[in-house]
């Protein structure tokens, strides 16, 4: 299973240039399901995704549109692989044994919100997983986003794709 992971995409009605990277397009298309870590800002926009692949999300802190539409934290499994999604980690001291704490049966943990791309070992063997942004790099060198192949209960691949246009 193909699961590519976004955040923090910041697309708003009133930014109408705003628009994903044909690269991070490309990305999407080849998409089993789609994972969102909140801060996409309004529904059309999970409705624009969700024409490549299903897709699941979370509130991010610029969602206010959303409240009461998407979850703050969403726990599934996919091709086996326990997987749980929040916006907001928290500080990057202490990160790991914090979402180790509060999703203990997780095998990864995406999240956003930082901007920052993120694919590291938490505790106890948990990925902890974040895409960074396709749409604002902020300090980081690129635009990204996150692809994670899974299959019968394991990530086979991991990598962050960068999706400069």
């Amino acid at each position: 299973m193909r699961v590519v992971v976004t955040a923090d995409t910041h697309l708003r009605r009133d930014w109408p240039n705003r628009r994903l990277p044909r690269p991070a397009e490309d990305w999407l298309a080849r998409a089993d399901v789609i994972l969102h870590a909140g801060d996409i800002t309004q529904a059309e926009h999970l409705e624009q995704l969700a024409r490549f692949a299903p897709v699941h999300a979370v509130l991010g802190n610029n969602d206010r549109e959303l409240v009461g539409a998407l979850p703050e934290t969403l726990e599934l499994t996919l091709a086996g692989v326990r997987v749980a999604m929040i916006h907001d980690s928290g500080a990057t001291r202490g990160r790991a044994r914090r979402l180790r704490e509060r999703f203990p049966d997780a095998d990864v943990v995406v999240f956003g919100h930082s901007h920052i791309p993120v694919d590291e070992a938490g505790e106890a063997g948990q990925r902890l997983f974040n895409p960074g942004s396709p749409t604002e790099r902020r300090r980081m060198p690129h635009r990204t986003i996150g692809v994670l192949d899974l299959d019968a209960g394991r990530i086979v691949d991991r990598r962050i794709e960068v999706v400069d246009p």
